[in-house]
């Protein structure tokens, strides 16, 4: 099953943000990324359906630093799943522009027709999100599949 897994914004103001979408929309902030440049937030469905991060010289939307970073589709989980949409993206002809492993997930990048990065990603087993966010301090490391 495909579903939307979260979406990565740039902010001006980090702790302005986190507040808005705790108190606005009811987030739960889960922790902070990028030594503190960055922060997750959950609904409880997702280790994070929010990522916030800081660009204090973001522009407006459709500029070259424009809001939006990112949306993330998780394809499944464990590496099984990620290599299987790697198969089906190497079929189509479309170039993957890097594989991280995010502790919490595994992911590959890649442009839309329009250049907007999509992430598609398969959670890691062996991270249970739900009861810790260790994951949160360990670095992201670029993977190979």
């Amino acid at each position: 099953m495909i579903e939307l897994g979260h979406v990565a914004i740039r902010v001006r103001d980090l702790e302005q943000a986190i507040r808005f979408y705790r108190d606005a929309v009811g987030l739960r902030e889960v922790g902070r990324l990028a030594g503190g440049r960055a922060a997750v937030l959950s609904g409880g469905r997702q280790h994070h359906e929010l990522l916030l991060v800081a660009a204090p010289a973001v522009s407006e939307a459709g500029s070259p630093r424009q809001p939006l970073y990112h949306t993330a589709w998780r394809v499944g989980e464990g590496l099984n799943a990620l290599r299987e949409a790697k198969a089906r993206l190497e079929t189509l002809g479309i170039e993957v522009a890097g594989a991280v492993d995010h502790r919490v997930s595994f992911s590959l990048y890649l442009r839309d027709p329009e250049g907007n990065q999509v992430e598609l990603f398969a959670d890691n087993p062996e991270v249970d999100w739900r009861t810790s966010d260790a994951w949160t301090q360990a670095p992201s490391v670029p993977m190979s599949l």
